[in-house]
C-alpha cells in the first residue's frame, strides 16, 4: 500500500497540492481524477519520487519515501513499473528489446534468462511472438500493451499507469483496462491511475480520488459514484448527458425500491 500525509507542492507562488491525504490499496486499480490543473500529474510525480513535497510525506509501508537516501530511493524504484501517456518506445529497438531494456539497465541477468522473461510478459499480454517486430509495426493497442509488458518485467510491486488509455478507441480502452486489472489483481500490485477516461471511472474504479484545485474533493469506489450527492463529483463526473441520465435512472430505481 502507498499512502501520503497531508502533501503539500509548490512551485513560486503556485500552490498546486493543498494538503493531500490518501491511500492507494494493493490488488486494487485506484484511480486518481480530476479536470486539467486540478494536481493529478504532480501527485502521480509525488508518488514516484521525481518530485520532492513542499511539505508532507509518502510512505511506501510504514517507509517514508522522503526521509530515505539516494541508494534506498532506488532500491524502491527498482519495484516499480511504468506506463508513460505515450508509450515512451525506442522506435530503432524491437518489441523484444524494448521490453528487456530494464532489464538490461538494472539486473545482471543472462540474455537468455531475460529473453524469458520477455517471452512471459508477452504471453502475460496477450501479444506472444512478436519480439522481432518493430512498434511502428503493431498498432496503438498493442503498442500499449508493450508497455504494459515492459511496466511488469521486473515484477514490480507497484505499477503507476498515465493516462493509459489516451488515444485509443472504446474497445481497445476497455481491454487495456481488463488487462490492468487483472494484473493488479493477479499480482497484489498496488496500482495508480491517473485517468480522464469515464468508462475506466465506472468500469475498474475499486477505489477513486477526485481532485480539485490541489485537494481530495471526493473518495469512493465505482459502485458509490451514481448515488454520490457530492456536488464536485457530479459536475465533474456527469458533465456527460449520457452518465447524467444513468444517474438520474439509478436514482429513481432506488427511490422506487
Amino acid at each position: 500500500m502507498i499512502r501520503t500525509e497531508n502533501l503539500h507542492k509548490s512551485f513560486g507562488d503556485n500552490h498546486v497540492l493543498k494538503g493531500v491525504s490518501a491511500e492507494f490499496h494493493a490488488g486494487k486499480p485506484n484511480l486518481i481524477i480530476g479536470s486539467s490543473g486540478a494536481g493529478k500529474t504532480v501527485l502521480l510525480k509525488l508518488l514516484i519520487g521525481l518530485f520532492r513535497p513542499s511539505e508532507g510525506a509518502v510512505f511506501y509501508g510504514d517507509t517514508n519515501l522522503f526521509s530515505l537516501d539516494d541508494k534506498e530511493i532506488r532500491a524502491i524504484r527498482m519495484k516499480v513499473g511504468m506506463l508513460f501517456q505515450g508509450n515512451a518506445l525506442f522506435d530503432s529497438m524491437t518489441v523484444g528489446e524494448n521490453i528487456r531494456f530494464p532489464m538490461d539497465m538494472f539486473t545482471r541477468l543472462s540474455l537468455k534468462d531475460k529473453n524469458r522473461r520477455v517471452d512471459e510478459c508477452l504471453e502475460m499480454v496477450n501479444m506472444e511472438g512478436i519480439n522481432d517486430r518493430y512498434p511502428s509495426e503493431v498498432s496503438g493497442g498493442m503498442q500499449k500493451r508493450v508497455g504494459i509488458a515492459r511496466a511488469m518485467v521486473l515484477e514490480p510491486k507497484y505499477l503507476f499507469c498515465d493516462e493509459p488509455n489516451s488515444g485509443l478507441d472504446p474497445q481497445t480502452s476497455i481491454l487495456i483496462d481488463e488487462l490492468i486489472c487483472d494484473l493488479t489483481n493477479r499480482n497484489n500490485i498496488t496500482t495508480v491511475i491517473n485517468t480522464h477516461d469515464m468508462n475506466s471511472v465506472m468500469g475498474i474504479g475499486d477505489n477513486i480520488l477526485l481532485l480539485k484545485n490541489g485537494k481530495v474533493a471526493w473518495t469512493g469506489d465505482k459502485s458509490q459514484v451514481l448515488e454520490s450527492d457530492n456536488k464536485v463529483l457530479e459536475d465533474f463526473i456527469f458533465a456527460s448527458p449520457f452518465l447524467r441520465r444513468l444517474r438520474e435512472d439509478a436514482l429513481k430505481q432506488r427511490q422506487g425500491g
